[in-house]
């Protein structure tokens, strides 16, 4: 027999019936009234924003490409021009020389990761990266006619629509702390709808401290700023931003020209090369030029890296501005760029990389 329970003490007895009257189940509590002509629906996400589950999303597979042809090769590496099968795209295919360190594989994925995300109408897309059987290989928007390297442009109208370009792409890497730091002809890209676009960064800078400076800088170091050549110059302080234009003046310069700027060869030896960067007066514009012409070369080519005009300012400098379409508002941002003038000669058909 079980023992008796002792009864509830009042206290807890009173306790009881008052938790009892709170859980009362027809108790109900009114609800907020509700003007229906105030009522906002809940804001949609945009329909532009890629969603994380769909395929568009989805790195493409060394598996799926198929290897057309060789388009060229320099000091970095061989440049294949590959078919994605499922979907019949082409692409760009960067096989990047050398046994690398596990330290720089790691930094070079790291650096893919960010240049993925990278969408600017001026500047390559890179896919994806693959480490296949020890190599690097880098997959890129493919550019049908080439590089520029080598293209003579003396027509004002047709070189100011090449830099607003090239200066667009420069102006969103800039916003977002990417600093290229090998600007230079055979890095600028068209495509068959007139297209400018700035290839090869951000690998070839984790590839540089990889490789021996004599052979990997004689074909870059003459766009290189003075600054960055002679770490004397201005107060051992090297401004990554200020080099690019640097590096792009000169680029202009050539093109305008039809030759290096520089008294010297552009693969002339180190020790030339420097001299006539660091210690000579930097290149002009010709007076023949317009004075619009004259003037931007001018605020690329300062020899203090603060004098340099930002890509920002240089997309309004008058030599930008007065060829500028009237869709084209000269900020630099993500809206389309205007078709360029047809008189933009072809350039030559190669894809040049180092």
């Amino acid at each position: 027999m079980r023992p008796q329970q002792p009864p509830p003490s009042p206290a807890v007895d009173t306790a009881n019936r008052a938790t009892n009257r709170r859980r009362r189940p027809d108790l109900t509590l009114p609800l907020p009234h509700r003007d229906p002509a105030l009522a906002v629906p809940l804001p949609l996400p945009p329909r532009s924003a890629p969603s994380s589950t769909t395929s568009s999303s989805q790195p493409l597979a060394y598996a799926e490409l198929e290897r057309v042809s060789r388009i060229g090769s320099g000091a970095g590496g061989t440049v294949y021009k590959v078919l994605h099968r499922p979907t019949g795209k082409l692409y760009a295919l960067k096989v990047i020389y050398g046994n690398h360190e596990d330290a720089v594989r790691v930094q070079m994925c790291r650096e893919i990761q960010i240049l993925r995300d990278v969408d600017n109408p001026n500047v390559v897309k890179c896919h994806n990266l693959f480490d296949h059987n020890g190599e690097i290989q880098v997959l890129l928007e493919y550019m049908d006619k080439g590089s520029l390297e080598g293209v003579h442009i003396p027509h004002e109208p047709s070189l100011s629509d090449l830099a607003r370009q090239v200066l667009s792409g420069l102006y969103y890497l800039h916003k977002r702390k990417i600093v290229h730091r090998d600007i230079k002809p055979s890095n600028l890209l068209i495509n068959s709808r007139r297209i400018v676009k700035i290839a090869d960064f951000g690998v070839s800078r984790v590839l540089a401290q990889t490789m021996d400076p004599c052979n990997s800088s004689v074909g870059t170091i003459a766009y290189m700023s003075p600054e960055r050549i002679n770490t004397d110059l201005n107060h051992g302080q090297y401004d990554g931003y200020a080099g690019d234009i640097w590096s792009l003046g000169v680029s202009i310069l050539e093109f305008y020209l039809g030759k290096f700027p520089f008294a010297v060869g552009r693969q002339g030896d180190w020790a030339s090369l420097m001299c006539a960067i660091c210690m000579s007066q930097p290149p002009e514009a010709p007076h023949s030029a317009s004075r619009e012409f004259r003037d931007f070369i001018a605020c690329c080519l300062q020899r203090e890296p603060a004098k340099r005009w930002t890509a920002g300012q240089l997309l309004k400098h008058p030599f930008i501005m007065q060829y500028a379409s009237p869709g084209s508002n000269g900020s630099g941002g993500n809206n389309p760029v205007h078709q360029s003038h047809q008189l933009l000669p072809p350039p030559r058909p190669h894809f040049s990389s180092a």
